[in-house]
């Protein structure tokens, strides 16, 4: 038989296709290399029981097909099973292996579950150990079970519950819908959240005992709120009239605000004056409460000091002790005698140039609360006559040291001129003889007989001691002592 070149090239193309169809089929559908084990590798594992396992079931990784069963089998009274995975795959060795059903009627298959994405990849040889693997339940268990629980309901109750079951939940279906997809949602981020979970679980122990440990405060305050909502029962009505009341007493606020709007803005711009004065003198008002109620206290012995008394005297417990010029009245830091006002004049010319006020040093006895001796807010330990000094570096100069003048007591020395009498002026009368001192009065101590005399300095007589042994009388206290 002479064969045409034409039938050759034929036949040649028609075998190029058949082997080309018979690799694709052997490679792409049969799996050949797999069949004979190239590109893959054997791992075993330990399984509980076979759990409806069989050869040539799938194994997935992540829900990715990976490889297949090769076998089933028993080891010293153990199942074990063998898997044929494919190579290029790292799957952690880190991991659970666990068979589950892909439906109601068997199709096992093994899921391996990673726990740690970064442990070593599974290699050839290696064993997943018994206590990283499980298996489903029994179906046939399950279901005798369910054919158990359901003979032991009666059949009466069982409709009874199931149409109990259809009234409670009939018209309910996009509610249990929500209510599973939030179950769910709520399961996912729980797993997503599992260590902190996990540690509130571990750590709820202390704050559980603290509840424990204050139930008396929690029923305490159960009672009390008990109490507060008993009250709100029993006064209903004046709980309704506060709320009715409400909105009128809130329009009327709203129209004293009005009405405060043309002044209030000056009130607020005045206190903050106020306040800045205040932040300044703040020691010296914590100081000032703290010494009222003790101004309190003097004022009420005043006054209720005769109370109950027979006579009933009215008016506040005093003591006349006329203490006359004691100490005399300090003139150094003044205006000139003949340029002193008389009281009766009402009218108000302006004050001299300059500071007036008593010029003797600050540990003087004259005029102890005078304007030298008041203390400087902003340094403590200074004090000063005025704020200008108080905040600079200048120190209090006084004129002299009180008795002993030294030059002129007007504060000429100081820099500070004399006012001069208006231009017209009638001249001034002359000067009154002087008045002959005035009779002092001192309170003494009975005990020593000491006390201090109109110039500030202490004096003692010893005849005003209690301890001395004849009789004293005003008169004796009025006639020198012998030899003096």
């Amino acid at each position: 038989m002479h064969l045409t070149r034409r039938i050759w090239i034929q036949l040649a193309i028609f075998v190029i296709v058949s082997l080309v169809a018979i690799l694709v089929m052997a490679f792409g559908f049969v799996k050949l290399p797999r069949l004979i084990g190239v590109g893959t590798y054997r791992v075993t594992v330990e399984l509980p029981d076979a759990g409806g396992l069989y050869e040539r079931a799938n194994v997935t990784y992540r829900g990715t097909e990976v490889g297949q069963v090769e076998k089933v089998y028993l080891n010293n009274g153990q199942v074990d099973a063998e898997l044929k995975l494919k190579s290029g795959i790292d799957i952690p060795s880190d991991l659970e292996a666990q068979v589950h059903s892909q439906s109601a009627v068997g199709e096992q298959y093994i899921a391996l579950l990673p726990r740690n994405g970064t442990s070593a990849p599974l290699k050839d040889g290696d064993v997943i150990p018994r206590d990283d693997s499980s298996v489903p339940p029994d179906i046939n268990e399950l279901l005798n079970a369910t054919n158990r629980g359901l003979e032991a309901i009666p059949g009466d109750n069982l409709k009874t519950t199931i149409d109990e079951s259809y009234l409670a939940l009939g018209g309910l279906g996009p509610e249990l819908s929500r209510f599973v997809k939030g179950s769910t949602q709520l399961a996912i981020d729980a797993k997503a959240n599992l260590n902190e979970l996990t540690n509130v679980i571990d750590n709820v122990g202390p704050i559980l005992d603290t509840q424990t440990d204050t139930s008396d405060s929690v029923q305490a305050w159960a009672s009390h709120l008990a109490t507060v909502t008993g009250e709100l029962k029993d006064n209903d009505q004046a709980v309704r009239g506060v709320l009715q009341n409400a909105a009128p007493a809130a329009d009327e606020v709203l129209a004293l605000f009005d009405r405060l709007k043309p002044t209030l803005p000056i009130v607020l711009a005045n206190l903050v004056s106020i306040g800045e004065v205040a932040v300044t003198y703040q020691p010296s008002i914590e100081q000032l409460l703290v010494l009222l109620p003790t101004g309190t206290e003097a004022i009420q012995a005043t006054g209720v000091a005769n109370r109950n008394t027979k006579p009933d005297y009215k008016g506040a417990y005093l003591s006349f002790n006329l203490n006359l010029n004691l100490p005399s009245a300090c003139t150094t830091g003044f205006l000139p005698a003949q340029q002193a006002r008389s009281s009766s004049l009402e009218d108000y010319p302006d004050p001299p140039p300059g500071d007036i006020y008593c010029r003797v040093p600050q540990d003087s006895t004259l005029n102890v609360r005078g304007a030298r001796n008041t203390p400087c807010i902003t340094k403590p330990g200074k004090r000063a006559p005025t704020a200008a000094m108080c905040e600079s570096d200048e120190n209090y100069v006084p004129l002299n040291d009180g008795f002993n003048w030294k030059g002129d007591p007007n504060a000429t020395l100081s820099g500070q001129p004399v006012p001069g009498l208006p231009p017209g002026s009638p001249a001034a009368p002359p000067a009154p003889a002087p008045a002959p001192p005035a009779i002092a009065a001192a309170e003494y101590d009975p005990a020593t007989g000491t006390y201090i005399g109109p110039d500030g300095k202490v004096y003692t007589q010893s005849n005003l001691a209690h301890d001395v042994p004849k009789e004293q009388t005003w008169q004796s206290m009025l006639v020198p002592p012998p030899g003096s």
